[in-house]
């Protein structure tokens, strides 16, 4: 039996996680072209890199009628819903990294341009499809914590130079960061965020009229009554040998489920019973698969498109709210 043909995907930018590595031995895609790199992103002895269209622009990329999809990592984030939507318009399914969009209205703008045209729109949302946070949402899916009363979490990277000073180039502390943060509330601990606080300061830049936020802390109420907090931050040392310091603990009526020290502890507890560390044995799928499942086999995706942009939309509008100290 012949196979079929693999979705024909075509990357641009450099400036996140780019999937190329996903696609190295993937069945059901073939990484065809890019633009925007600073050497082809598959190596020399890869069957499919002679054949690799290498465009010199992102106009030229989007004119490649081959190519179905469309991965964005765009230079400057600011500028990729607007690359977003020349790839709709073009013809293209397209998958950008987070945050898809700086503002409220350029995101239902992309939600509503790919609904009009047929074509599938997701941003880079892989949070709950990673271990241990994989199973953690297994565990609140299961019942065994009663109900979410309230949900701790903390995201801390490492300072370096060579982040953007400015919010427009990765997005900002708070709506790339602790965007990570804010799935776990809706997407592991399955509570949506009712209304939202923020507080954030510059305090601990290390350059004096330097714009990145440092610290940020957001407060929130769920739609059950309950209630998440968010402590977001660029101070994590080298010392903890990990590159993201992070926890979430979610207290249900029943019990608490757990994950420290950027997830290399873990731990459940029901009622008086203390069931240790989680079992992370089960394989685990990441969102980027998912979505070739869908556009080749049509299997739908686990997280329907509102729900997983739901974090980004509120990390967006605690921007508008948000009055950052001055130290």
């Amino acid at each position: 039996m012949t196979k079929p043909p693999r979705l024909q995907i075509g990357l641009f930018g450099t400036n996140g996680h780019q999937v190329h590595r996903l696609l190295l031995e993937n069945p059901l895609a073939r990484l065809a072209a890019c633009a925007g790199f600073p050497q082809p992103p598959l190596p020399d002895d890869h069957p499919d890199r002679q054949a690799l269209r290498v465009h010199n622009s992102l106009d030229a990329l989007l004119a490649d009628k081959e190519i179905q999809l469309v991965v964005l990592c765009s230079p400057v984030r600011a500028e990729q819903p607007a690359h977003a939507l020349a790839a709709l318009r073009a013809g293209k399914h397209v998958f950008a990294e987070k945050p898809c969009a700086l503002e409220e209205k350029d995101l239902d703008l992309l939600i509503a341009e790919a609904a009009a045209l047929g074509l599938v729109f997701r941003e880079m949302a892989d949070s709950a499809f990673i271990n241990p946070y994989a199973a953690i949402r297994r565990i609140v899916q299961s019942g065994v914590l009663g109900e979410i009363v309230l949900v701790s979490s903390q995201k801390s990277y490492p300072w370096r130079d060579s982040r953007p000073q400015d919010e427009f180039t990765d997005g900002g502390l708070v709506r790339q960061c602790a965007l990570h943060a804010a799935r776990w509330i809706e997407h592991v601990a399955g509570r949506k965020i009712a209304s939202i606080n923020l507080l954030e300061t510059r305090l601990g830049n290390p350059h004096p009229t330097g714009q990145s936020r440092m610290a940020a802390c957001l407060a929130m109420t769920l739609d059950n009554g309950g209630l998440a907090s968010i402590s977001a931050n660029y101070l994590n040392p080298s010392g903890t040998g990990l590159h993201g310091y992070e926890s979430l603990v979610i207290h249900g009526s029943k019990g608490l489920v757990e994950s420290i020290r950027g997830g290399t502890l873990t731990r459940l507890v029901i009622g008086s019973t203390d069931h240790g560390a989680l079992d992370v044995s089960a394989p685990v799928k990441s969102q980027f698969q998912h979505l070739l499942e869908h556009l080749v086999h049509g299997v739908p995706m686990p997280i329907p498109l509102n729900d997983e942009l739901s974090p980004t939309r509120w990390m967006l509008r605690a921007k508008t709210i948000s009055k950052p100290s001055s130290p």
